[in-house]
């Protein structure tokens, strides 16, 4: 998708479930721990997978939402806080919309800790963003906890304490829980109209693209 807007000059959106999964980032895998929390992941029915973006383990529950937005560039050098910052201001626009109480920044101790993340109000986080950068087209993707805590708050904590990382279970939150929907297909709606906006949009069989790392 990433060379497909690159080729075409054209964002491209994807929002998908990816199903039960515990991505690990650069950072876990050179860590002394990192078989044993590969472990912890896969006894807790967690298939561990290696991710090419963002920083440390993210766990994928099956209500959990995965967004991509591939946004061709003309210069590669610029522009690198302007996409995360309208990540998060549209990402918190429309998790709003679907009536939940969010704001940006994550408590102390969070899973996958970074700059650009939402939390519930005052609660958990529920969505961090990444970014990914080459020469023509940079790909800003994030996951967003619709419903599922228990389980995700279940394999992290074993699979941080295997990489030595301080996590709080308590740090994760859900859409649920600020008030949203819990069905993950409404999120996804929300999602795709707050990222289009009022552009036009073609509809595509993802089979038709190259999907980098999927």
């Amino acid at each position: 998708m990433l060379a497909e807007a690159a080729e075409s000059t054209v964002p491209a959106l994807r929002v998908w479930t990816p199903g039960r999964s515990l991505a690990f980032g650069r950072r876990d895998v050179r860590a002394a721990g990192y078989d044993r929390a590969r472990a912890a992941a896969r006894e807790r029915g967690f298939p561990p997978v290696e991710r090419s973006v963002g920083g440390r383990a993210v766990a994928y529950a099956d209500s959990t939402l995965a967004f991509a937005h591939a946004i061709p560039l003309d210069d590669a050098r610029t522009g690198l806080n302007d996409r995360y910052e309208s990540a998060v201001a549209t990402l918190l626009a429309a998790l709003r919309d679907a009536g939940a109480d969010v704001a940006r920044g994550e408590p102390s101790a969070s899973y996958c800790p970074g700059d650009y993340s939402v939390r519930v109000a005052g609660g958990g986080k529920l969505s961090g963003i990444a970014q990914r950068v080459r020469r023509d087209a940079a790909l800003v993707s994030g996951c967003v906890t619709v419903a599922e805590r228990g389980p995700i708050r279940a394999v992290l904590s074993p699979v941080y304490d295997a990489l030595d990382v301080p996590f709080d279970p308590d740090s994760v939150g859900s859409v649920k829980l600020a008030g949203g929907p819990d069905d993950p297909e409404a999120v996804r709606e929300t999602l795709e109209s707050a990222f289009v906006g009022d552009r036009a949009a073609d509809v595509c069989d993802v089979a038709d693209l190259s999907i980098d790392g999927d």
